[in-house]
C-alpha cells in the first residue's frame, strides 16, 4: 500500500511460513521466531513520561583527579537507552593496562623526557576532566582516548528514572518515531496498517495503538500491543517481549527504519534480579563511591532508579524532554481550567433557575391556600 505518510506503507514483506505467536514467551529462551530472546529494557521513554525537577554537573576542573564535579540531584526521566548499565569488562587484563595508561598520562608521562612532561600532564588531566581528546605520555604506546565515560570526566551526574510498573503479558512495545505527532495522528490507520504488513499480514493479528505522545526534536512515541486471535475464537496480548524479539531482527529492523522507526524498546517493569544487577554494578565511568550515595540518595527505592547523565548532550536531551513534560502538564492544566469555569458557570445558571423555581412553587403555594379558603 502507498499513502501519503512518507515512510508508511513503502516497505512490504512475504508472509513466511507459520507466522504466529501462539508459543509462550519465556525470558532467555529460544524466541518465537527461531532466535533467542533475552529480555531486555531500555530508559528513557520506555521509564515512563516522567520528568526532572534538577540536574547537576561538576563545578570547576581544579587540578585533582578526583570526582569533586559529581553532583546527586533528583533526576526522574524516561528516557535514553540503558546501554553500558549492563556493560562489565569481561577482560580484566586489559582493563588494567587501560586503567595503568591513563594514570601514566594523566600523572607520569615520558612522551618528551623534561619539563616539558609535567605540562603535557597537566594538558592530559584537562582532556580528562572534560572528556574528550588523546593523551599522549609514551612513544611506544598509543595514546589514550579520553571519553565521556571516563573516571575523571567532571560533565557527569546522577539522576533518577521511573521504573515502568506494566506486566510482560500487557505486550506494550515502544516506537519512536523521527515524525510530528500531528502527522502521526493524521496518518495514524496507514501507520496500522504498514506495521501490519511489517508482522507479515497474519490476519490473526490485530496491531492496536496504546498511546501516542509529543518528544522533543519533532519525534513522536507511539506505544503499539497486538492482539493475536485463535481459530477458537479466543485472543491475547502477544507478550512484550516476543513483539520485541520480533522487531529486533535485522530484516524488521530495516523495514521498520524505512517507515521512520529510530528507536524501539519494551515496557516492561524490571525483575527482581535485574534491579539487583543494576543496582551493584555501577555504570561506566561513575565512581562506585558516588553510585552508592545515589542509592542512599534515593527518594523512592521502589518507583525510582538512579541512571547516569553524562556530557552536556545527555543533559540538554533530559532538559528537553522536562521542558516538553511542563509544556503537556501546563496544556492540561488549562483545559482543567476551562472546565472549572465552564462548571462554575452552569452551577451560576442552576442556582438561579432554582432560585426561580422557588419563587414559582411560593406562588403556587400561595395561590392554592387561596383556592382552598
Amino acid at each position: 500500500m502507498s499513502g501519503g505518510f512518507g515512510g508508511f506503507g513503502t516497505a512490504t514483506t512475504t508472509a513466511g511460513s507459520a507466522f504466529s505467536f501462539s508459543a509462550p514467551a519465556n525470558t532467555g529462551t529460544t524466541g518465537l521466531f527461531g532466535g533467542t530472546q533475552n529480555k531486555g529494557f531500555g530508559f528513557g521513554t520506555g521509564f515512563g513520561t516522567t520528568t526532572g525537577t534538577s540536574t547537576g554537573l561538576g563545578t570547576g576542573l581544579g587540578t585533582g583527579l578526583g570526582f569533586g564535579g559529581f553532583n546527586t540531584q533528583q533526576q526522574q526521566q524516561q528516557p535514553s537507552t540503558l546501554g553500558g548499565l549492563f556493560s562489565q569488562p569481561t577482560q580484566a587484563p586489559a582493563q588494567s593496562n587501560q586503567l595503568i595508561n591513563t594514570a601514566s598520562a594523566l600523572s607520569a608521562p615520558t612522551l618528551l623526557g623534561d619539563e616539558r612532561d609535567a605540562i603535557l600532564a597537566k594538558w592530559n588531566q584537562l582532556q580528562a576532566f572534560w572528556g574528550t581528546g588523546k593523551g599522549y605520555f609514551n612513544n611506544n604506546i598509543p595514546p589514550v582516548d579520553f571519553t565521556q565515560e571516563n573516571p575523571f570526566c567532571r560533565f557527569k551526574a546522577v539522576g533518577y528514572s521511573c521504573m515502568p510498573n506494566n506486566k510482560d503479558e500487557d505486550g506494550l512495545v515502544v516506537l519512536v518515531f523521527n515524525k510530528k505527532e500531528t502527522d502521526i495522528r493524521s496518518q495514524q490507520q496507514q501507520l496500522v496498517e504498514s506495521l501490519h504488513k511489517v508482522l507479515g499480514g497474519n490476519q490473526t493479528l490485530t496491531i492496536n495503538v496504546e498511546g501516542i505522545k509529543t518528544l522533543p526534536d519533532d519525534q513522536t512515541e507511539v506505544v503499539i500491543y497486538v492482539v493475536e486471535r485463535s481459530p477458537n475464537g479466543t485472543s491475547r496480548r502477544v507478550p512484550a517481549t516476543t513483539l520485541y524479539a520480533h522487531l529486533e531482527q535485522t530484516n524488521i529492523k530495516t523495514q521498520l527504519q524505512q517507515l521512520g522507526v529510530t528507536l524501539s524498546m519494551m515496557r516492561t517493569e524490571l525483575s527482581p534480579a535485574q534491579i539487583k544487577q543494576l543496582l551493584q554494578n555501577p555504570p561506566a565511568g561513575v565512581d562506585p563511591i558516588i553510585w552508592e550515595q545515589a542509592k542512599v540518595d534515593n527518594p523512592d527505592s521502589e518507583k525510582l532508579i538512579p541512571v547516569p547523565m553524562v556530557g552536556f548532550k545527555e543533559l540538554l536531551r533530559r532538559l528537553k524532554v522536562q521542558d516538553q513534560m511542563t509544556k503537556q502538564h501546563q496544556t492540561r492544566l488549562d483545559i482543567i481550567s476551562e472546565d472549572i469555569s465552564e462548571l462554575q458557570k452552569n452551577q451560576t445558571t442552576t442556582m438561579a433557575k432554582i432560585a426561580q423555581y422557588k419563587r414559582k412553587l411560593m406562588d403556587l403555594s400561595h395561590r392554592t391556600l387561596q383556592v382552598i379558603i
